[in-house]
């Protein structure tokens, strides 16, 4: 009898996670049930009433069964994602680094090792800021602490853009000004154009947003402007979301001719540039959408996750003023404000001084130096470097002929080591062939575990 009823209650389980049966759907009758299992009604009675206690379903007198409101849960980022192999899902490897346990090696995470950050000038900048009680106990400004807004934009007119203070807003981390930008410009089913490679978590944000993707192949120079164009007068996409140089995951730079040509494209069919800038002070003189386009077509954001600490959580969006004024807005309904007062008074602190200027310069030659030991080190293991980065520690690397890298990944992850396979970057999937490692955060224990499942894959 327990078995039977088990039975029942598992079939319309089924039925509801499958979607043949959902809210508010009527169950069949007692009767009707009992003859479809071949089960007697008092069976039926039974299970109906366990899922009725269980809140999986609703008795309705005179009427019958119903599904219960809310019994099917709603749907995440991950189940609006395109249906993907476990191993390949965008997700994938964030969870896997950001969850690690003490001791895994992550070649293929985001971030530079915490001995590579200014430590001691972060102490101080903590301790300076919290010398002020409003900082340490009060809600900051709707735009964010205006030291830190004043220093961006003077970093912008060094650049060659004239922003004024009022045009920047901190967020809370890079991915939420994205995420805001997106609250603001997308609905369900808007079209967002991204690179094909491009960094992982657009993806995973866009599915958050139901957005549509599409996509252009990026090449060792950009996308070309020929069939960029044809993409967008096509698909009409609402937004182009791309990281600027150096490119993620290629580690690439736009070259100036198509630095230019995007925004003008990009304003022919009515289309916004989000340009994401994060990685921006690893390369020096390299061209700039939103200082060539002067932002119109084009907003700028960035943060300091990469270059100081990814925990002192704070982004920045440089955008028209108008644009600006809604975005404000919009983060003051969603979140009351922007990052802690505390986190960007402590960022500005760096910042000012020359301290981080040093800090930048030191980074820089101490990446190129492990860039170039890494590329021999994956050259030696058959791995060729793609195109030529132009900063950062990102390598783009194609695997020897025959090998899969999300097979790879997953054989690495069960011996402690997380890699970065090719199709998480890729929207059309046409990237099962790469990785991409973190030339500041692979050593030669993950490359000798990874030769050793080449191997055994082979």
């Amino acid at each position: 009898m327990t078995t039977r009823i088990n039975m029942v209650i598992e079939t319309i389980r089924g039925r509801i996670a499958s979607g043949l049966l959902g809210e508010g759907n009527k169950l069949p009758s007692v009767r009707q049930c009992a003859a479809a299992l071949h089960v007697s009604p008092a069976t039926v009675v039974e299970a109906y009433d366990r899922m009725v206690a269980d809140g999986l379903i609703e008795a309705v007198p005179k009427s019958g069964f119903f599904v219960a409101r809310l019994a099917t849960p709603p749907k995440g980022p991950a189940q609006n994602a395109p249906a993907r192999p476990a191993e390949i899902d965008p997700f994938w490897v964030s969870r896997q680094s950001l969850d690690a346990e003490a001791g895994t090696e992550k070649p293929g995470c985001g971030w530079l090792p915490p001995d590579w950050m200014p430590q001691e000038a972060l102490r101080r900048a903590l301790r300076m800021a919290a010398a002020d009680p409003e900082l340490l106990t009060l809600y900051g400004s709707t735009r964010g602490e205006p030291s830190l807004r004043r220093q961006l934009a003077m970093a912008m007119a060094g650049e060659g853009l004239a922003v004024h203070p009022d045009q920047v807003l901190l967020t809370g981390s890079g991915t939420q000004a994205i995420d805001l930008i997106c609250r603001l410009m997308l609905r369900p089913a808007d079209a967002v154009l991204l690179d094909d490679p491009c960094y992982f978590n657009f993806q995973a944000l866009l599915a958050a947003h139901s957005a549509r993707v599409v996509s252009v192949p990026y090449g060792p120079q950009g996308p070309d402007p020929a069939q960029f164009e044809a993409i967008v007068a096509r698909e009409r996409p609402r937004l182009y979301l791309t990281n600027s140089a150096p490119h993620n995951p290629t580690g690439a730079c736009l070259s100036p001719q198509i630095a230019h040509r995007l925004p003008a494209i990009a304003a022919a069919h009515g289309m916004v540039i989000v340009e994401d800038d994060i990685f921006a002070d690893f390369a020096q003189q390299v061209p700039r959408m939103a200082v060539l386009d002067g932002l119109h077509s084009v907003i700028r954001i960035g943060s300091f996750s990469k270059t100081l600490s990814a925990s002192l959580r704070c982004g920045y969006i440089m955008a028209r003023g108008e644009w600006i004024d809604a975005l404000c807005d919009l983060q003051v309904a969603t979140g009351f404000g922007g990052p802690s007062p505390l986190s960007a008074a402590a960022i500005a602190h760096v910042l000012v001084g020359g301290q981080y200027r040093k800090h930048i310069d030191g980074l820089r030659r101490r990446l190129a130096r492990v860039r170039a030991e890494l590329t021999g080190q994956l050259g030696a293991l058959g791995l060729r470097v793609w195109g030529h980065p132009v900063g950062g520690f990102n390598l783009w690397c194609a695997l020897p002929s025959g090998h899969d890298s999300a097979r790879l990944a997953q054989a690495c992850r069960a011996r402690g080591v997380v890699l970065a396979p090719g199709n998480v970057f890729s929207p059309s999937q046409s990237a099962g062939a790469y990785l991409r490692f973190n030339a500041a955060q692979t050593s030669m224990r993950s490359l000798c575990i990874m030769a050793e499942e080449m191997a055994a894959i082979a």
